[in-house]
Protein backbone atom coordinates (compact mmCIF):
# COMPACT_ATOMS: atom_id res chain seq x y z
CA UNK A 1 0.00 0.00 0.00
CA UNK A 2 1.06 3.58 -0.72
CA UNK A 3 1.19 4.75 2.90
CA UNK A 4 3.28 1.75 3.95
CA UNK A 5 5.81 2.53 1.20
CA UNK A 6 5.82 6.19 2.20
CA UNK A 7 6.45 5.30 5.87
CA UNK A 8 9.40 3.10 4.88
CA UNK A 9 10.79 5.94 2.76
CA UNK A 10 10.43 8.41 5.63
CA UNK A 11 12.19 6.01 7.99
CA UNK A 12 15.10 5.53 5.57
CA UNK A 13 15.33 9.29 5.10
CA UNK A 14 15.38 9.88 8.86
CA UNK A 15 18.09 7.25 9.35
CA UNK A 16 20.24 8.67 6.56
CA UNK A 17 19.89 12.21 7.92
CA UNK A 18 21.11 11.05 11.30
CA UNK A 19 23.89 8.84 9.93
CA UNK A 20 25.23 11.71 7.80
CA UNK A 21 25.62 13.90 10.90
CA UNK A 22 26.84 11.16 13.28
CA UNK A 23 30.38 11.62 14.61
CA UNK A 24 32.99 9.10 13.40
CA UNK A 25 33.35 7.55 16.86
CA UNK A 26 29.60 6.94 16.95
CA UNK A 27 29.61 5.39 13.49
CA UNK A 28 32.27 2.94 14.57
CA UNK A 29 30.31 2.02 17.71
CA UNK A 30 32.65 3.79 20.15
CA UNK A 31 31.39 3.69 23.77
CA UNK A 32 28.05 5.38 24.39
CA UNK A 33 28.32 7.90 21.56
CA UNK A 34 26.06 5.70 19.44
CA UNK A 35 23.21 5.70 21.97
CA UNK A 36 21.38 8.74 20.53
CA UNK A 37 21.34 7.01 17.16
CA UNK A 38 19.78 3.91 18.70
CA UNK A 39 17.20 6.12 20.38
CA UNK A 40 16.27 7.91 17.14
CA UNK A 41 15.79 4.59 15.38
CA UNK A 42 13.65 3.38 18.27
CA UNK A 43 11.43 6.46 17.83
CA UNK A 44 10.99 5.65 14.14
CA UNK A 45 10.82 1.84 14.08
CA UNK A 46 9.15 0.96 17.37
CA UNK A 47 7.57 4.09 18.81
CA UNK A 48 6.22 5.30 15.44
CA UNK A 49 6.73 8.83 16.74
CA UNK A 50 5.51 11.72 14.63
CA UNK A 51 8.02 13.64 12.52
CA UNK A 52 7.57 16.54 14.94
CA UNK A 53 8.48 14.40 17.96
CA UNK A 54 11.49 12.99 16.13
CA UNK A 55 12.64 16.50 15.22
CA UNK A 56 12.09 17.94 18.71
CA UNK A 57 13.84 15.06 20.49
CA UNK A 58 16.80 15.13 18.12
CA UNK A 59 17.16 18.90 18.52
CA UNK A 60 16.99 18.59 22.33
CA UNK A 61 19.74 15.98 22.52
CA UNK A 62 21.86 17.86 19.98
CA UNK A 63 21.45 21.06 21.99
CA UNK A 64 22.55 19.36 25.22
CA UNK A 65 25.49 17.76 23.40
CA UNK A 66 26.68 21.13 22.06
CA UNK A 67 26.26 22.84 25.43
CA UNK A 68 28.14 20.08 27.26
CA UNK A 69 31.03 20.09 24.78
CA UNK A 70 31.37 23.86 25.09
CA UNK A 71 31.08 23.90 28.89
CA UNK A 72 33.38 20.92 29.55
CA UNK A 73 35.63 20.90 26.49
CA UNK A 74 34.98 17.18 26.10
CA UNK A 75 32.44 14.92 24.37
CA UNK A 76 29.33 13.77 26.20
CA UNK A 77 29.57 10.45 28.02
CA UNK A 78 25.91 9.67 28.56
CA UNK A 79 26.66 6.85 31.01
CA UNK A 80 28.77 9.10 33.22
CA UNK A 81 26.52 12.18 33.48
CA UNK A 82 25.27 13.21 36.91
CA UNK A 83 22.27 15.13 38.19
CA UNK A 84 24.32 18.29 38.56
CA UNK A 85 25.12 18.28 34.82
CA UNK A 86 21.45 18.60 34.04
CA UNK A 87 20.90 21.19 36.76
CA UNK A 88 23.60 23.31 35.14
CA UNK A 89 21.98 22.80 31.74
CA UNK A 90 18.62 23.83 33.22
CA UNK A 91 20.21 26.98 34.68
CA UNK A 92 21.69 27.83 31.29
CA UNK A 93 18.28 27.44 29.62
CA UNK A 94 16.78 29.74 32.25
CA UNK A 95 19.37 32.43 31.51
CA UNK A 96 18.25 32.36 27.88
CA UNK A 97 14.75 33.29 29.06
CA UNK A 98 13.12 30.36 27.28
CA UNK A 99 9.48 29.69 28.06
CA UNK A 100 8.58 27.06 30.64
CA UNK A 101 7.07 24.95 27.87
CA UNK A 102 10.28 25.09 25.83
CA UNK A 103 12.39 24.05 28.82
CA UNK A 104 10.04 21.21 29.73
CA UNK A 105 10.05 19.98 26.12
CA UNK A 106 13.85 19.65 26.19
CA UNK A 107 13.80 17.74 29.47
CA UNK A 108 10.94 15.55 28.24
CA UNK A 109 13.21 14.47 25.39
CA UNK A 110 16.12 13.81 27.76
CA UNK A 111 13.87 11.87 30.14
CA UNK A 112 12.56 9.72 27.30
CA UNK A 113 16.12 9.09 26.16
CA UNK A 114 17.21 7.82 29.58
CA UNK A 115 14.08 5.72 29.99
CA UNK A 116 15.01 4.08 26.69
CA UNK A 117 18.57 3.46 27.95
CA UNK A 118 17.27 1.94 31.19
CA UNK A 119 14.90 -0.40 29.33
CA UNK A 120 17.81 -1.51 27.16
CA UNK A 121 19.95 -2.13 30.24
CA UNK A 122 22.53 0.44 29.14
CA UNK A 123 22.24 2.49 32.36
CA UNK A 124 20.95 1.52 35.78
CA UNK A 125 19.26 4.81 36.69
CA UNK A 126 18.44 8.18 35.20
CA UNK A 127 20.64 11.11 36.29
CA UNK A 128 17.64 13.36 35.64
CA UNK A 129 15.83 12.00 38.67
CA UNK A 130 15.47 14.76 41.23
CA UNK A 131 15.96 17.63 38.77
CA UNK A 132 13.18 20.10 39.56
CA UNK A 133 11.67 21.76 36.50
CA UNK A 134 9.67 24.99 36.42
CA UNK A 135 5.97 24.37 36.86
CA UNK A 136 4.02 24.56 33.60
CA UNK A 137 1.91 27.67 33.15
CA UNK A 138 -1.79 27.02 33.50
CA UNK A 139 -3.22 27.65 30.06
CA UNK A 140 -6.73 26.61 29.17
CA UNK A 141 -7.25 25.14 25.69
CA UNK A 142 -8.57 27.49 23.06
CA UNK A 143 -11.75 26.39 21.33
CA UNK A 144 -14.53 27.62 19.05
CA UNK A 145 -18.12 28.00 20.16
CA UNK A 146 -20.69 25.79 18.46
CA UNK A 147 -21.90 28.72 16.32
CA UNK A 148 -18.33 29.55 15.31
CA UNK A 149 -17.68 25.91 14.50
CA UNK A 150 -20.76 25.68 12.28
CA UNK A 151 -19.72 28.86 10.47
CA UNK A 152 -16.25 27.38 9.88
CA UNK A 153 -17.69 24.11 8.56
CA UNK A 154 -19.82 26.08 6.08
CA UNK A 155 -16.94 28.33 5.01
CA UNK A 156 -15.52 26.11 2.21
CA UNK A 157 -18.87 26.05 0.41
CA UNK A 158 -19.30 29.81 0.82
CA UNK A 159 -15.76 30.42 -0.47
CA UNK A 160 -16.35 28.14 -3.43
CA UNK A 161 -19.54 30.01 -4.39
CA UNK A 162 -17.76 33.35 -4.05
CA UNK A 163 -14.87 32.23 -6.26
CA UNK A 164 -17.28 30.74 -8.82
CA UNK A 165 -19.16 34.04 -9.10
CA UNK A 166 -15.90 35.99 -9.37
CA UNK A 167 -14.75 33.83 -12.29
CA UNK A 168 -18.05 33.75 -14.16
CA UNK A 169 -17.59 34.72 -17.79
CA UNK A 170 -13.88 33.88 -17.74
CA UNK A 171 -11.99 30.81 -18.89
CA UNK A 172 -10.75 30.14 -15.37
CA UNK A 173 -12.18 27.09 -13.63
CA UNK A 174 -12.94 26.70 -9.97
CA UNK A 175 -11.71 23.41 -8.53
CA UNK A 176 -14.78 22.32 -6.60
CA UNK A 177 -13.19 19.08 -5.40
CA UNK A 178 -10.68 21.01 -3.27
CA UNK A 179 -13.43 22.88 -1.45
CA UNK A 180 -15.36 19.66 -0.97
CA UNK A 181 -12.19 18.06 0.40
CA UNK A 182 -11.65 20.93 2.81
CA UNK A 183 -15.23 20.69 4.06
CA UNK A 184 -14.81 16.94 4.55
CA UNK A 185 -11.51 17.42 6.41
CA UNK A 186 -13.03 19.95 8.81
CA UNK A 187 -16.08 17.77 9.36
CA UNK A 188 -13.92 14.70 10.04
CA UNK A 189 -11.57 16.37 12.53
CA UNK A 190 -14.50 17.88 14.43
CA UNK A 191 -16.68 14.77 14.21
CA UNK A 192 -13.96 12.42 15.49
CA UNK A 193 -11.73 14.70 17.56
CA UNK A 194 -8.68 13.68 15.53
CA UNK A 195 -5.14 14.95 15.71
CA UNK A 196 -4.07 16.43 12.41
CA UNK A 197 -1.54 13.64 11.85
CA UNK A 198 -4.20 11.01 12.44
CA UNK A 199 -6.45 12.62 9.85
CA UNK A 200 -3.66 12.91 7.27
CA UNK A 201 -2.79 9.20 7.71
CA UNK A 202 -6.36 7.95 7.30
CA UNK A 203 -6.93 5.39 4.56
CA UNK A 204 -10.23 4.34 3.01
CA UNK A 205 -10.24 0.90 4.61
CA UNK A 206 -10.18 2.49 8.08
CA UNK A 207 -13.68 3.92 7.66
CA UNK A 208 -16.70 1.67 8.27
CA UNK A 209 -19.57 3.51 6.58
CA UNK A 210 -22.18 1.00 7.73
CA UNK A 211 -21.22 1.13 11.41
CA UNK A 212 -20.21 4.83 11.28
CA UNK A 213 -16.85 4.25 12.99
CA UNK A 214 -13.22 4.97 12.14
CA UNK A 215 -10.17 2.92 13.13
CA UNK A 216 -7.65 5.59 14.10
CA UNK A 217 -3.89 5.02 14.03
CA UNK A 218 -2.84 7.17 16.97
CA UNK A 219 0.41 8.07 18.69
CA UNK A 220 2.90 5.30 19.36
CA UNK A 221 1.11 2.85 17.06
CA UNK A 222 -1.89 2.87 19.41
CA UNK A 223 -5.17 2.13 17.67
CA UNK A 224 -8.60 3.25 18.77
CA UNK A 225 -12.08 3.15 17.28
CA UNK A 226 -14.13 6.33 17.28
CA UNK A 227 -17.62 7.16 15.98
CA UNK A 228 -17.94 9.39 12.93
CA UNK A 229 -21.06 11.44 12.27
CA UNK A 230 -23.30 11.23 9.22
CA UNK A 231 -22.39 14.81 8.21
CA UNK A 232 -18.71 13.85 7.99
CA UNK A 233 -19.41 10.62 6.09
CA UNK A 234 -21.63 12.47 3.59
CA UNK A 235 -18.96 15.14 3.15
CA UNK A 236 -16.30 12.49 2.44
CA UNK A 237 -18.46 10.71 -0.12
CA UNK A 238 -19.40 14.02 -1.74
CA UNK A 239 -15.71 14.81 -2.12
CA UNK A 240 -14.92 11.41 -3.62
CA UNK A 241 -17.72 11.78 -6.17
CA UNK A 242 -16.04 14.88 -7.61
CA UNK A 243 -12.68 13.19 -8.11
CA UNK A 244 -11.72 11.89 -11.54
CA UNK A 245 -11.06 8.56 -9.85
CA UNK A 246 -12.26 7.74 -6.30
CA UNK A 247 -9.55 6.45 -3.92
CA UNK A 248 -8.85 2.73 -3.74
CA UNK A 249 -9.35 0.81 -0.51
CA UNK A 250 -5.71 1.29 0.57
CA UNK A 251 -5.34 4.90 -0.57
CA UNK A 252 -5.60 8.08 1.52
CA UNK A 253 -9.05 9.42 2.32
CA UNK A 254 -7.90 12.96 1.44
CA UNK A 255 -5.55 13.76 -1.43
CA UNK A 256 -3.21 16.75 -1.44
CA UNK A 257 -4.35 17.71 -4.95
CA UNK A 258 -6.59 16.50 -7.75
CA UNK A 259 -3.67 15.37 -9.89
CA UNK A 260 -1.36 13.77 -7.31
CA UNK A 261 -2.75 10.92 -5.24
CA UNK A 262 -0.59 11.69 -2.23
CA UNK A 263 -2.15 12.28 1.19
CA UNK A 264 -2.78 15.75 2.57
CA UNK A 265 -0.10 16.95 4.94
CA UNK A 266 -0.32 19.11 8.07
CA UNK A 267 1.06 22.31 6.56
CA UNK A 268 -1.47 22.23 3.71
CA UNK A 269 -4.35 21.77 6.16
CA UNK A 270 -3.07 24.68 8.26
CA UNK A 271 -2.92 26.97 5.21
CA UNK A 272 -6.44 26.06 4.09
CA UNK A 273 -7.80 26.43 7.62
CA UNK A 274 -6.34 29.93 7.89
CA UNK A 275 -8.17 30.89 4.70
CA UNK A 276 -11.52 29.84 6.16
CA UNK A 277 -10.85 31.38 9.58
CA UNK A 278 -10.21 34.70 7.85
CA UNK A 279 -13.39 34.29 5.82
CA UNK A 280 -15.36 33.78 9.06
CA UNK A 281 -13.54 36.69 10.76
CA UNK A 282 -12.20 34.31 13.40
CA UNK A 283 -8.71 34.19 14.92
CA UNK A 284 -6.52 33.15 11.99
CA UNK A 285 -3.78 31.90 14.33
CA UNK A 286 -5.95 28.99 15.49
CA UNK A 287 -4.46 25.64 14.51
CA UNK A 288 -6.22 22.43 13.40
CA UNK A 289 -5.60 21.10 16.92
CA UNK A 290 -8.03 23.72 18.23
CA UNK A 291 -10.80 21.86 16.38
CA UNK A 292 -9.93 18.87 18.54
CA UNK A 293 -10.15 21.11 21.61
CA UNK A 294 -13.56 22.28 20.41
CA UNK A 295 -14.71 18.69 19.97
CA UNK A 296 -13.71 17.77 23.54
CA UNK A 297 -15.20 20.90 25.07
CA UNK A 298 -18.52 20.53 23.25
CA UNK A 299 -18.73 16.85 24.22
CA UNK A 300 -18.23 17.63 27.92
CA UNK A 301 -20.65 20.57 27.73
CA UNK A 302 -23.28 18.20 26.37
CA UNK A 303 -22.85 15.80 29.31
CA UNK A 304 -20.30 13.25 28.06
CA UNK A 305 -18.36 11.63 30.89
CA UNK A 306 -14.65 12.36 31.22
CA UNK A 307 -13.50 8.74 30.82
CA UNK A 308 -15.36 8.35 27.51
CA UNK A 309 -13.87 11.58 26.16
CA UNK A 310 -10.43 10.35 27.23
CA UNK A 311 -10.87 7.17 25.19
CA UNK A 312 -12.24 9.05 22.19
CA UNK A 313 -9.28 11.44 22.19
CA UNK A 314 -6.76 8.64 22.70
CA UNK A 315 -5.24 10.17 25.83
CA UNK A 316 -3.19 7.70 27.87
CA UNK A 317 -3.50 9.88 30.97
CA UNK A 318 -6.84 11.11 32.33
CA UNK A 319 -5.14 14.26 33.62
CA UNK A 320 -4.58 15.33 30.01
CA UNK A 321 -8.33 15.19 29.40
CA UNK A 322 -9.22 16.89 32.67
CA UNK A 323 -7.96 20.24 31.39
CA UNK A 324 -11.16 20.47 29.34
CA UNK A 325 -13.27 20.29 32.49
CA UNK A 326 -11.53 23.47 33.65
CA UNK A 327 -12.64 25.15 30.44
CA UNK A 328 -16.29 24.28 31.01
CA UNK A 329 -16.08 25.12 34.73
CA UNK A 330 -14.57 28.54 34.05
CA UNK A 331 -17.29 29.31 31.52
CA UNK A 332 -20.01 28.27 33.98
CA UNK A 333 -18.45 30.53 36.63
CA UNK A 334 -18.42 33.50 34.26
CA UNK A 335 -22.05 32.91 33.34
CA UNK A 336 -22.94 32.74 37.04
CA UNK A 337 -21.04 35.94 37.85
CA UNK A 338 -22.75 37.79 34.99
CA UNK A 339 -26.28 36.53 35.61
CA UNK A 340 -26.81 35.84 39.31
CA UNK A 341 -27.99 38.86 41.34
CA UNK A 342 -26.10 37.72 44.43
CA UNK A 343 -22.89 36.61 42.71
Amino acid sequence: PYLAKRQIALQKSARSRYDSRMPDEAKTGGADAEWPGLFYRFLIDEKDASVYTQRNYRQALDEFDKWYRKANVSPVRWAELERNDFRLFLRQLGRRELSQAAIRLRFSALNSFYKFLMRRGLVEASPLKGVTLPKPAKRLPQFLTIDQMIALLNAPEAEYNAERLAKEGTSKKVRKALYLRDRAILETIYSCGLRIGEMCRMTVDEIDFEESVVNVQGKGKKERQVPIGRAALDAIQGYWQHLAKPPAIDEPVFFASETKRTPVYPRLVQIRLKKYLNACKLDATLTPHKLRHSYATHMLDAGADLRSVQELLGHSNLATTQVYTHVTTERIKRAYDEAHPRA
